[in-house]
């Protein structure tokens, strides 16, 4: 049974190479009809990322529809991300290589809930009432050191380590994925990204493109995030989704009681 989804979704993708890389090894997906959203990095400098990246998102496009209830959604995507894992490796052992691997987070939506899950440095952002949060925290060794202390947000911006990641689908036998969920509100907005986004913007500039005035456009501001992130150098594969939820019964109560 399909999950019955409270909210109305709107939401647009983009992925681009950028303008250092001759291939680009991200790979997302945008089903907003289906509540799934996911953007897969494969991991650079290593064998073939783009097929990394591809298996992992077109796995998670094989899902059967959701159930009724977030938790059996989380699972089924869990399972199919231990697989790819488990693909990955026996991959790499044909090649002879040390690893092909990939990050990855996926959102995914139920009633008024919102399931995500990830492994690596790609983020999910919330952007609510002006604010923006990061849900997602890197699996890195610069987010490590931020972590504990020994480095300041602005020394861990720019440390030249913080390409090593610390998970990521397809890196070791036992795959371990973090997992939480929120409460969707009307107007919340997400953002999906690799750190080819994430690394060239500031928190401060990707809030800004996030609060657009009326009517919000996905697809224009998905083009501005992206076109920013080029105009800084495009030094990595950039891909950003932006999901847009809207509550019919909060746009209802307005047309209702419409202000004086």
């Amino acid at each position: 049974m399909m999950c019955a989804s409270h909210f109305r979704w709107m939401s647009s993708a983009r992925s681009e190479a950028g303008r250092v890389r001759d291939i680009n090894e991200d790979a997302c997906l945008d089903e907003p009809a289906r509540g799934r959203w996911a953007v897969a990095d494969g991991m650079g400098g290593h064998a073939v990322g783009d097929v990394a990246s591809r298996l992992v998102i077109e796995g998670l496009r094989q899902l059967p529809d959701a159930a009724n209830r977030m938790t059996g959604n989380l699972a089924q995507a869990r399972v199919q991300l231990l697989s790819a894992n488990q693909q990955l490796r026996d991959e790499a052992a044909r090649r002879q290589v040390q690893r092909i691997g990939s990050t990855v987070v996926v959102l995914l939506a139920c009633d008024r809930f919102c399931g995500y899950l990830w492994a690596g440095d790609s983020r999910i952002y919330l952007c609510r009432n002006g604010q923006l949060r990061q849900l997602t925290r890197d699996h890195s060794h610069v987010e490590a050191l931020r972590a504990s202390g020994q480095l300041t947000d602005e020394e861990a911006r720019h440390h030249p380590a913080h390409h090593i990641i610390t998970r990521a689908i397809g890196a070791t036998d036992q795959l371990v994925l973090d997992e939480d969920t929120i409460e969707v509100a009307d107007g919340d907005v997400f953002l999906l990204c690799s750190d080819g986004l994430s690394n060239e913007l500031t928190d401060a500039e990707i809030l800004a493109a996030l609060v657009a005035t009326s009517p919000f456009d996905c697809r224009r501001i998905t083009d501005e995030l992206v076109d920013m992130a080029l105009a800084r150098g495009g030094r990595d594969n950039i891909t950003a989704i932006v999901v847009l939820a809207e509550d019919p019964l909060a746009a209802d109560k307005t047309l209702l009681n419409p202000t004086s």
